[in-house]
């Protein structure tokens, strides 16, 4: 038996412990999630399979997520251990796993690269940067811009733009890329 096997026959059982648990009838959870009493019957017997809008329905009653709900096992390690890469004497250490999307990357850039004068680049894709350490002179267009630690930028990258360290030690700076243009949002809500 795979893992998902095992998983999913394990699934009835619980939702009876879960339901027996709450004190709750059959009846009574059937009101609750609009799932009939014959199928909830059979899902905790294990004679019918769960599926995803079953379980979502029974995961808020229960007040789980779903894999608190389905007792699934742990995942691997989702730490990111990707090596860093040297490009053009810059250094990306990536802090995603997955290929294509969003990509987010530490950056590392040496003093005073690139050297003026400056060749504006254009590519397809979004850009966010948010500065870690340093002072990060960004130019976009016919704008020039200096940001600080804690400051961010996002842009269109078919607008001209050149990502420059005039200082006399390395800057740091997060970095999140879109290649197909998918743009980053953040926000930020005011504690009351």
């Amino acid at each position: 038996m795979t893992d998902v096997e095992t998983t999913l026959a394990a699934v009835g059982p619980r939702l009876r412990d879960l339901r027996l648990a709450s004190a709750l009838t059959l009846a009574g959870l059937s009101e609750t999630t609009g799932i009939s009493v014959s199928t909830l019957s059979r899902l905790e017997s294990g004679e019918r399979r769960p599926t995803l809008e079953l379980l979502l329905r029974l995961a808020r009653v229960h007040r789980l997520s779903l894999d608190e709900l389905v007792d699934a096992p742990e995942t691997g390690d989702p730490r990111v251990r990707a090596k860093p890469v040297t490009r053009h004497g810059r250094t990306f250490i990536p802090l995603t796993k997955r290929p294509g999307g969003l990509q987010a990357f530490k950056l590392v850039i040496p003093a005073h690269d690139p050297a003026p004068p400056y060749r504006p680049a254009t590519h397809e894709g979004y850009e966010w940067l948010y500065v870690l350490s340093g002072r990060l002179h960004l130019v976009l267009g016919r704008q020039e811009i200096e940001l600080g630690p804690g400051e961010v930028a996002e842009f269109d990258t078919r607008t001209p733009h050149v990502i420059a360290n005039r200082e006399d030690h390395p800057i740091e700076v997060l970095a999140l890329f879109g290649p197909q243009g998918e743009r980053m949002h953040v926000r930020s809500r005011s504690v009351r």
